[in-house]
């Protein structure tokens, strides 16, 4: 048999096929060499001087065109709060209102004591409405049954009466060091203008304690026919400093955003009155642009501690913000009594409280030696909001103006106290708010 086993496999039809150009071959990959030691001299650029990737410098044109977007845009935003004020995001309601920790009042806000109208207050006691120079220790509220409240200075803390209106806020600070940073430069720059000023004798001794203070801002009562601007004679270049102060107008923003966030409806009022105002006045400023305020106090140490009163010529249902500043321990003295409340609040340096300081009696623990207080204080007097109301006039004006407008207005009376305690926010009103 001429078979040969195994058989051969048929070829594969494929491999009849014949390359004719064959692929050639891939070229070899040639080593890069490494440079010489001339030529990495020679392409080495400058060194960087930051931390980040350098990149190529903007024309002139474009950087200055930048620069001055984003001075509109900050021109923008100062106009529109300067026009509109703080409006609280929901976010910041959210993040102040629902952390906070209230604290509640014996006592009922419409109790206090407010005067015909409810623009100004009375004390209670006539004999002592120069208060009297007593220092007081927190043994000595603690002993008259008086409530110590312990305060972080960060946490919000709003204090409601019996009704349920907040009456008070310790409203804190913000949790930052450049905030903090911001509050040691404006006591800074009012412990150099104090001990540069040598207030004389008489600036440091009167109703409301033994040191200096300087008052700017809009004053209206004791014979005035109109609201003008305070007149602070030989230390006006001073004053006119703080007011021109960043750090200080940080803080005046700060006070001014707290009082939108916990008492919106009252803060309107007061929007509304300085918008009135300005109709009747266009010359007529604020002390700061971006807060609502009429007037504003600085108060220079090295201790400031203020006896017992009540500021009553503010607007009785209005509140007061009240800066401290220095270098102290808050747990053995700065201490803010709260008489009426029956409340000794620790009030830490460049901590806020706000308070209606015309109605509820009010003083300070003094600090302990060595430790250096001053305060920034801002308020409006009670007389702007009935000057316009009355339209641009005074009472006497108005009842021989308009006697039946005048007529109108008295009977009002105690009326419009309530509806001015009716403005002041409910923690029920501001979770509402926050959920919208």
């Amino acid at each position: 048999m001429d078979d040969t086993w195994p058989p051969t496999p048929p070829p594969d039809p494929l491999d009849d096929v014949e390359e004719e150009n064959p692929p050639p071959r891939p070229p070899k990959r040639r080593r890069s060499r490494s440079p010489t030691f001339p030529e990495v001299v020679a392409s080495t650029q400058p060194p960087h001087t930051g931390t980040h990737r350098q990149r190529p410098a903007k024309p002139r044109r474009v950087a200055q065109s930048h620069a001055r977007d984003s001075a509109h845009r900050k021109a923008k935003r100062a106009k529109h709060k300067q026009e509109l004020g703080h409006i609280p995001a929901t976010s910041t309601i959210n993040e102040h209102v629902r952390l906070a920790e209230p604290l509640e009042a014996q006592l009922d806000a419409s109790s206090l004591p407010s005067a015909l109208g409810g623009y100004t207050a009375k004390t209670k006691d006539p004999d002592k409405k120069h208060g009297r120079k007593v220092r007081r220790s927190v043994a000595y509220f603690l002993g008259l049954g008086f409530q110590l409240i312990e305060w972080d200075r960060f946490t919000p803390r709003p204090i409601f009466d019996k009704m349920g209106r907040i009456v008070a806020v310790l409203a804190g600070q913000p949790p930052n060091h450049a905030y903090q940073a911001t509050v040691e430069r404006a006591y800074q720059a009012i412990h150099d203008a104090g001990s540069a000023a040598q207030f004389p004798a008489t600036m440091r001794r009167h109703c409301r304690g033994l040191f200096a203070a300087i008052t700017v801002g809009l004053s209206y009562g004791k014979g005035q026919t109109s609201p003008c601007w305070l007149n602070a004679k030989e230390y006006t270049t001073v004053a006119e400093d703080f007011l021109a102060n960043e750090d200080v107008g940080r803080m005046a923003g700060f006070a001014d955003a707290a009082f939108a966030l916990w008492t919106p409806r009252l803060y309107q009022r007061y929007r509304d009155c300085d918008t009135k105002l300005h109709t009747l006045h266009e010359k007529l400023r604020r002390p700061f642009n971006h807060s609502v305020f009429f007037a504003a106090a600085f108060n220079f140490g090295p201790n400031v501690w203020t006896f017992k009163h009540r500021d009553i010529l503010n607007l009785a249902f209005g509140l007061c913000a009240v800066q401290a500043l220095g270098h102290f321990n808050p747990k053995t003295g700065g201490h803010l009594v709260l008489w009426d409340l029956k409340m000794v609040v620790e009030f830490s340096p460049g901590a806020l409280i706000l308070l209606p300081s015309a109605t509820i009696a009010h003083s300070n623990i003094p600090v302990q030696q060595g430790e250096e207080r001053a305060s920034f204080t801002q308020f409006s007097a009670g007389g702007i909001f009935r000057y316009v109301d009355n339209g641009g006039q005074t009472v006497k004006e108005l009842a021989e103006d308009d006697p039946d407008e005048y007529e109108r207005l008295m009977a009002l009376g105690a009326a419009q106290w309530e509806e001015g305690l009716s403005l002041l926010s409910t923690m029920d009103e501001l979770f509402t708010t926050s959920t919208q």
